[in-house]
């Protein structure tokens, strides 16, 4: 198959990191850089272009048709026989009957109706939780060879209303859970004083990112062109060019009754429409049918926080799941971690203490949108995509979850610029 994909100061040189010497600086990456048959990889990696709610590319398509459309182009892409498939997980949030919009996708897409399919949905970790699935049923032996992916059509299926029951709405962190997440965002912003010029720094920083990234064509390494009718839909439609301090200065809040009112439409992540896939096996199966290996799965993490901090999440998570594969921050080469709001993003940044030359070096879901089911996935597409470039080893995606979670995931990669 064709592919394209706590915390103290230790630094692994770049030569062993490039060459798997047999001494690494730490047991858990020296651990980790091994390869072994039964290894879970990755053996492609791509996702869709993005599209602006409402607004842009994918606004009146929906998200069966965005499904179906990306696994019909990975199967000519990739030239796998969809009969081989065991399994396929696919993270979205809010469609109407997911699991039957999936199926009718994956069978619309030529894919056998032998081969079963799931629908998972924990919010923005949606994606990510699809390829922990299909990674943790290839390591029990379960599966051999399987398909993750995240989408959503924000446009189509945006946000419904939590309803709760008053018995259960009396607990007042069940009442946190439910509220929208400009309300969270405000609440971290209060609680941790984050301003809002600290706020829109780091808004101009992911702006200014994608916008070069976007005009140098770096996203078509991971954009795989899909067809929606007679039109091929290949180039993000959310970026946007010439954003500066001064106009972000310039915008009003949009939660003006919340908090402090601080948040913006420029450091707020952009409500989006798209979808990413991930392919899995082991590496003996890999290199049995003579398949690339894009990358190998580290494993995953996800811990609970206080509801109205929910943007908090990665702060907890991220030492988790350093702690459950053995690695220190410093192993760390790139950090994808998704920017639903510039106050959770510079809280998070700041107190895990992470180079910003380290994180999000395309710029992020502020300036590229955040397509909730898609998101899990393609921080993972994109960051494969950059330790490809940079010729480095190690990735951690995560994200914050709504009602009050965080997620992260550590991903090696092991493919050749």
């Amino acid at each position: 198959m064709h592919a394209s994909l706590l915390w103290r100061r230790i630094a692994p040189s770049r030569a062993y990191l490039r060459s798997f010497a047999s001494q690494a600086t730490t047991p858990g990456l020296q651990s980790l850089l091994e390869r072994r048959p039964e290894d879970v990889v990755v053996v492609f990696a791509k996702r869709t272009a993005m599209g602006k709610a409402k607004k842009g590319q994918f606004k009146d398509t929906p998200v069966d048709e965005i499904l179906s459309g990306l696994l019909k182009a990975t199967f000519e892409a990739t030239k796998l026989d969809p009969g081989l498939v065991d399994d396929i997980a696919v993270g979205t949030c809010h469609p109407p009957s997911p699991l039957y919009v999936s199926r009718s996708a994956a069978l619309s897409a030529g894919i056998p109706n032998h081969v079963p399919i799931q629908a998972i949905n924990r919010l923005c970790a949606s994606g990510l939780m699809a390829i922990r699935s299909i990674a943790n049923d290839i390591r029990a032996g379960e599966t051999s060879l399987g398909i993750a992916m995240g989408a959503e059509s924000m446009s189509l299926n945006p946000r419904p209303t939590p309803e709760l029951s008053k018995a259960v709405e009396q607990n007042p962190q069940a009442h946190d859970c439910v509220q929208p997440m400009g309300w969270t965002s405000e609440m971290v912003a209060e609680t941790y004083n984050i301003s809002r010029e600290k706020q829109d720094h780091y808004a101009l920083i992911s702006h200014t990112r994608a916008s070069q990234a976007f005009q140098s064509g770096l996203f078509a390494e991971e954009i795989l062109p899909i067809r929606i009718g007679d039109i091929v839909v290949s180039e993000d439609d959310t970026v946007r060019p010439g954003v500066t301090a001064e106009s972000l200065a310039n915008l009003k809040p949009v939660f003006s009754g919340w908090g402090r009112a601080l948040t913006t439409a420029g450091n707020a992540s952009g409500v989006g429409d798209g979808a990413a896939i991930a392919i899995l096996t082991t590496r003996s199966r890999a290199e049995k049918e003579g398949w690339d290996v894009v990358a190998k799965w580290g494993g995953c993490s996800v811990a609970g926080v206080e509801p109205r901090l929910m943007g908090i999440g990665p702060v907890v998570a991220i030492p988790k799941v350093l702690a459950h594969t053995g690695l220190n921050q410093e192993d760390i080469d790139v950090w994808e971690i998704n920017e639903a709001f510039a106050s959770q993003f510079a809280y998070c940044i700041e107190t895990l203490n992470i180079p910003m030359d380290k994180v999000n070096p395309s710029g992020g879901s502020i300036a590229l949108s955040h397509p909730l089911g898609m998101t899990g996935v393609r921080l993972a597409v994109t960051g494969l995509a950059e330790l490809k470039r940079r010729d480095a080893k190690v990735l951690c995606t995560s994200m914050c979850v709504g009602s009050g979670m965080g997620a992260a995931a550590i991903f090696v990669n092991e493919a050749r610029p």
